[in-house]
């Protein structure tokens, strides 16, 4: 069985965001699945994802996130603003 270990409850979406790798690099296209108030699952095609990043959701709203697991293109990260 397994165990959930959110913090907070997930709500599944599909939604188009960037994810910004740091600095001298460009934001990236990816897609958030699902969200809750403690971090984001996120479909990406690109290979190498930091420790540490930003999500773009819109021009005016962005989060500060820590990479917590990758599997392939997903990955789940927290928020850490």
């Amino acid at each position: 069985m397994l165990v959930n270990r959110r913090r907070s409850e997930r709500r599944v979406c599909s939604r188009l965001a960037k994810i910004h790798l740091g600095a001298g690099s460009l934001p990236r296209d990816c897609t958030i699945t699902d969200i809750s108030d403690g971090g984001v699952k996120v479909v990406a095609e690109f290979v190498e994802v930091p420790p540490e990043f930003t999500i773009i959701f819109a021009p005016d709203h962005s989060r500060q996130c820590r990479l917590r697991w990758r599997i392939g293109c997903e990955f789940g990260a927290e928020f850490v603003d």
